[in-house]
C-alpha cells in the first residue's frame, strides 16, 4: 500500500521518536501522540508537516482523547493501518519503592492506555485489515525482582495474544515487540551496552512490512550479553 498511516503514542522521545523518524523515511504518513505537544509539532515538521505527518495531543488514560486521535488521524489521512500503542513508563523495583500514586499512574498508562487504544483503533483497523502493535519488553516474559513494571508487561503481552485471537479473524495482524535495555529517557541513569531506539524501531518496521499472509506476532531482542 503506498504511503500508509502508522499512529504511534508515546512519540515525543526515545524509541516512539525513532521509529517515527524511521518510518517516515520508509514512506509512512505518521500520526504522533503523546502528552507533550510542544516536542510533537517540532517532531511533525521536521518529518514533513501536515501532509506527512500529525501531532495530535493525547492523554491515553483519556478515553474521549484516544477517539479524538483516531479520529483525527482518519480526518487527516482517510486511513489507519497501523496503530501502535507504545506510551507507557516504569517504577523502581521494590514493593516498597514509589508511591501507590506512581503505581497507579504507571498501571494505567501501561496497561489500561494500552487497552484503550485497541478499542479507539478496532474498527479502522478492521477497515484497512491493518496492523496493531503494543510494546512489551523482556520483563513481560522474565519476572523481575519486586518489579510492578514487570507485572504491567505481563499484562501487555497476554492483551496482545487475547487482541490477536479477536482481531485476526477480521484481518488484523497484531505484534508485540518486547525490546531488553533500551538507551532511552525511560532509564533515569543511561545503561552501559544497551540497545539503541533505532535498533527497537527496525524491529517495529520490519514486523509491520511483512506480506499480507506473515503475522509476525512477537519481536524479543535484546542488547547482546543481556542475561536476562
Amino acid at each position: 500500500m503506498a504511503d500508509p498511516v502508522l499512529l504511534i503514542t508515546g512519540a515525543s522521545s526515545g524509541i516512539g521518536a525513532a521509529t517515527a523518524r524511521l518510518a517516515a523515511d520508509a514512506g509512512f504518513r505518521v500520526v504522533l501522540a503523546a502528552r507533550r505537544t510542544d516536542v510533537l509539532d517540532e517532531l511533525a515538521a521536521e518529518l514533513g508537516g501536515p501532509s506527512r505527518a500529525l501531532a495530535v495531543g493525547c492523554d491515553v488514560n483519556e478515553w474521549d482523547q484516544q477517539q479524538a486521535l483516531v479520529a483525527a488521524a482518519l480526518e487527516a489521512y482517510g486511513q489507519l493501518d497501523v496503530a501502535w500503542a507504545n506510551a507507557g513508563f516504569g517504577a523502581t523495583r521494590g514493593f516498597l519503592e514509589e508511591s501507590p500514586e506512581h503505581w497507579r499512574d504507571m498501571v494505567l498508562t501501561n496497561v489500561y492506555g494500552a487497552a484503550l487504544t485497541v478499542r479507539a483503533a478496532y474498527e479502522a483497523l478492521v477497515a484497512s485489515r491493518g496492523q496493531l502493535v503494543l510494546t512489551g519488553s523482556v520483563a513481560g516474559r522474565v519476572a523481575l525482582p519486586g518489579s510492578l513494571y514487570s507485572c504491567t508487561k505481563w499484562a501487555v503481552s497476554a492483551m496482545g495474544e487475547a487482541a490477536r485471537q479477536e482481531l485476526g479473524p477480521k484481518g488484523v495482524r497484531v505484534l508485540v515487540i518486547e525490546p531488553g535495555m533500551v538507551r532511552t529517557p525511560f532509564f533515569e541513569r543511561e545503561p552501559e551496552g544497551a540497545l539503541e531506539a533505532d535498533d527497537v524501531g527496525r524491529a517495529v518496521l520490519w514486523g509491520i512490512t511483512q506480506p499480507r499472509h506473515v503475522d509476525v506476532n512477537e519481536i524479543l531482542l535484546r542488547p547482546h550479553g543481556q542475561s536476562s
